[in-house]
């Protein structure tokens, strides 16, 4: 009966978000206290229901229930346990749940932080996210059931996707969704204020920190994804731009613009259509995500091969999404207004113009991504966009906004002087530019016009923020001693630092692995040795081993660095015993300044097999730069001035809503 426990605490818990997401707005726009009051717990509930259901499929994988078909499809007895526990994501219908099981989390989470926000506003940002909570579940319940019965009864499952059997895939999902399914609440609070007709600087206060922490888990989830394919599928890449890279990477883009647009909205009263707008569009570019990769008409390892029909239901909901917010808006534009006024030369200036060229990027990878699925519709032919197109785009759209990365925190507010800003830089540009010039010297011996404007430019973002943080800590003019200096400062500012070096850090490694990565792919014998960028490979020969699941081919291969072991790795040929599907899991040894990667290929005859020898020059960094991003999202998140106006502001809230109370029971 587990199955039908989690089957019907699915149905309960649509019928809670419905209540959840008509009952409080109507009492929000009616003004009636117990009709707002519903919000929360019909929020909770639904998020306990949610949690039953996915304890009953997580179980359901365990217990190797194969009555179940979407565990039979997906598991089988000699499937480790912490793989059988990541299965239940692992495809269509289960990541769906575990979908809907992070919105209910992020409602839940409103819920709880919520209570020092006036009650009509919870009760809208609730209501809201419970109409798209009514939408997946009704998505899950009428074309993904993830507790369909099988009969009769399999012996043995068919197995885990082997590409899935990794430890980067039990984190990289729920991190992806995180990300994903946390742009909701940012999209909820937009929408709640134009409800309202209150669109000033409170607002994007109350959503600013939920976007930032959205916008951090999504940095992880894709930073994951990334690493995973270099480890994972054994062709030594970080990033293919695969369309389905691509469906997470758009909303990051827009993400990035939304965080920084709130911060004017909140600071200046500024950009509030431009906040308004990213918010809808950070939301509507993850379910556009989810259509691409649920629809079947993408072809990528990451994508679920699925009924296309499921395809039009979320093209429904994403018309229904994105055509009621862009018409709300529509009609709530004209009493927009926003108050701020700022010089051609202003950090208002500056975010502007950051903000234009996420956008611009984001819409050039969107043709790119879309393009070819138009022509197939029009039977136009079928083509494939890849990496040479977005490099061509996207790189140059980058350079200049690394550059105001570096610019932008030294401009004041409102009115900047131009040449005041650039005396304060001058120093760091010249110090950017020697690093740039001299480091491919001493890294590879080498350099070009394009390595050094790289390298350069990644060391300008560095030092820059570092420069910004020196300036805050030993300003001549404050009073204070520069260790309490080094205290006042706010967590969001060595956030903002944080991230920016992240981007530096990020941009040295996808330079140098750009431009001075080697690979060879040779035959090797026992005994043959091969140089390739100064490391020697000594191939030992390969033994079989025995999995918990697969059976695998096992090389090994001595790394000499100037004569002397370094390493030895141990690439493998994987054979999964149930799907029989071939897979490659490449020998690594991983340095701060470079890793060394072995992928074993075919077998040649008795004794020779193909090798794919890799050089990676300071790959990790692109990995640490992603972390530091992650770190500094997390540190503005954190910030304790965004709870210490809270608590200013819940003292005139209590107050306020207790009047609205009394008004509505008198």
């Amino acid at each position: 009966m587990i199955p039908e426990i989690g089957h019907f605490a699915l149905i309960i818990a649509l019928c809670l978000a419905l209540v959840q997401t008509i009952v409080p707005i109507i009492g929000a726009q009616t003004n009636t206290s117990q009709w707002i009051a519903v919000a929360k717990p019909a929020a909770r509930g639904q998020f306990l229901f949610i949690i039953i259901s996915y304890i009953c499929l997580t179980y359901s994988f365990i217990k190797n229930d194969f009555s179940v078909l979407y565990v039979a499809n997906n598991a089988n007895t000699a499937l480790p346990l912490q793989y059988k526990i990541s299965a239940v994501w692992g495809a269509h219908e289960g990541s769906l749940l575990l979908w809907v099981l992070m919105l209910s989390a992020w409602t839940f989470a409103v819920t709880i932080f919520s209570r020092s926000l006036p009650n009509n506003m919870v009760a809208r940002v609730i209501g809201v996210m419970g109409f798209v909570s009514v939408g997946f579940l009704l998505f899950t319940l009428l074309t993904s059931n993830p507790f369909e019965r099988i009969f009769p009864v399999p012996l043995e499952g068919r197995d885990l996707n082997p590409l899935l059997q990794d430890p980067g895939l039990v984190i990289h999902p729920p991190m992806l969704y995180m990300g994903y399914v946390g742009f909701s609440v940012a999209f909820a609070f937009a929408i709640a204020a134009l409800l309202d007709g209150k669109l000033d600087s409170a607002w994007a206060r109350w959503s600013r920190p939920w976007a930032t922490f959205a916008w951090v888990f999504l940095t992880i989830g894709i930073a994951l994804g990334s690493w995973w394919a270099y480890h994972e599928l054994g062709w030594g890449g970080w990033w293919f731009w695969d369309p389905v890279e691509n469906a997470s990477f758009m909303p990051w883009l827009v993400g990035t613009a939304l965080i920084h647009s709130l911060a004017v909205t909140e600071k200046r009263s500024s950009f509030k259509n431009w906040t308004v707008l990213l918010a809808i569009l950070a939301f509507s570019l993850s379910l556009l995500g989810t259509f691409l990769v649920r629809s079947g008409v993408l072809v990528s390892v990451h994508a679920f091969a699925t009924d296309p029909a499921r395809g039009v239901y979320i093209l429904l909901f994403l018309a229904i999404v994105i055509g009621g917010s862009l018409l709300l808006y529509a009609l709530r534009a004209p009493k927009i207004k926003s108050i701020g006024q700022f010089d051609l030369v202003s950090r208002e200036t500056a975010l502007l113009l950051n903000n234009v060229l996420l956008l611009v990027a984001m819409f050039t990878i969107l043709v790119g991504t879309l393009y070819p699925l138009f022509l197939d519709a029009l039977n136009a032919g079928k083509i494939s966009v890849g990496p040479p197109y977005f490099n061509a785009v996207f790189v140059p759209l980058m350079l200049p906004l690394v550059l105001i990365i570096g610019i932008g925190p030294f401009l004041r507010w409102k009115k900047a002087g131009l040449a005041e800003t650039f005396k304060k830089l001058l120093k760091i540009l010249v110090i950017g530019l020697v690093i740039g010039t001299a480091l491919p010297f001493v890294v590879a011996g080498k350099t070009s016009i394009l390595v050094v404007l790289g390298i350069s430019l990644g060391a300008w973002s560095i030092c820059a923020a570092l420069y910004y943080l020196f300036r805050n800590v030993f300003r001549k003019e404050a009073k204070l001693s520069s260790f309490q200096r080094f205290k006042k400062i706010p967590s969001a500012t060595y956030g903002m630092v944080v991230a920016h070096i992240g981007i530096g850090i990020f941009v040295f490694g996808v330079t140098f692995v750009g431009a001075f990565e080697q690979e060879k792919e040779v035959p090797m014998r026992i005994g043959e040795k091969v140089e390739m960028a100064g490391y020697e490979f000594g191939f030992n020969g390969v033994k079989n081993v025995q999995g918990p699941n697969y059976s695998s081919k096992q090389a090994s291969l001595n790394v000499y660095k100037n004569d002397k072991l370094i390493a030895t790795l141990l690439p493998e040929k994987r054979t999964y015993l149930v799907q029989e599907s071939p897979m490659t899991e490449a020998g690594i040894d991983t340095g701060f300044l470079r890793d060394v990667y072995v992928a074993l290929g075919e077998q040649i005859d008795n004794e020779a097999w193909g090798m794919r020898l890799y050089y990676k020059p300071f790959i990790q960094w692109i990995w640490l730069g992603a972390a530091l991003m992650a770190l500094g999202g997390l540190l503005a998140a954190l910030d304790k001035r965004y709870r210490l106006k809270l608590k200013r502001e819940k003292v005139a809230i209590v107050s306020a809503n207790a009047k609205q109370a009394a008004a509505a029971t008198s």
